[in-house]
């Protein structure tokens, strides 16, 4: 579905604004997972419903990818997004999940979104160090 909308600009959260019929028309339920693109680039993400509207989160990095500003017009298209969503764990967390059922049975039923912040701290890590005291945290909170 392509439409024409504004960027909303609250603070320092920005988001597509979704007009309701163009949700509807994706039949994918109230909160549908899509794929987004917008000046030029494509991104995976969910309609969500924020009090009265429908958005679509625009990150702080698409905003630099693309940029686009809040309270600008654009053309935007969405698709439903059937594929399933896969976030792989790096091999020193996946070592760790596979040393510890518990842990694993525990990651195997987190969100993607979930998982994916624990793999973005990991990977974050400056130094060998906090890598690991990250992948040690991650294991802890999966088994508490």
């Amino acid at each position: 579905m392509k439409f024409t909308t504004t960027i909303l600009q609250s603070g320092n959260n920005t988001g597509i604004i979704v007009p309701p019929e163009v949700r509807d028309a994706l039949a994918g339920g109230r909160n549908p997972l899509v794929v987004v693109s917008l000046a030029g680039h494509t991104w995976r993400s969910k309609v969500a419903t924020m009090g009265d509207r429908l958005l679509v989160g625009v990150s702080a990095e698409i905003r630099s990818i693309t940029g686009v500003k809040g309270n600008e017009t654009h053309e935007v298209e969405l698709t439903l997004d059937d594929q399933p969503r896969v976030v792989e764990a790096p091999g020193d967390l996946q070592a760790a999940l596979d040393a510890d059922p518990v842990a694993l049975a525990a990651w195997n039923r987190l969100a993607p979104s979930h998982k994916k912040a624990h793999v973005t701290a990991i990977e974050g890590a400056k130094t060998p160090e906090t890598r690991l005291r990250r992948v040690q945290k991650a294991i802890e909170m999966l088994t508490s």
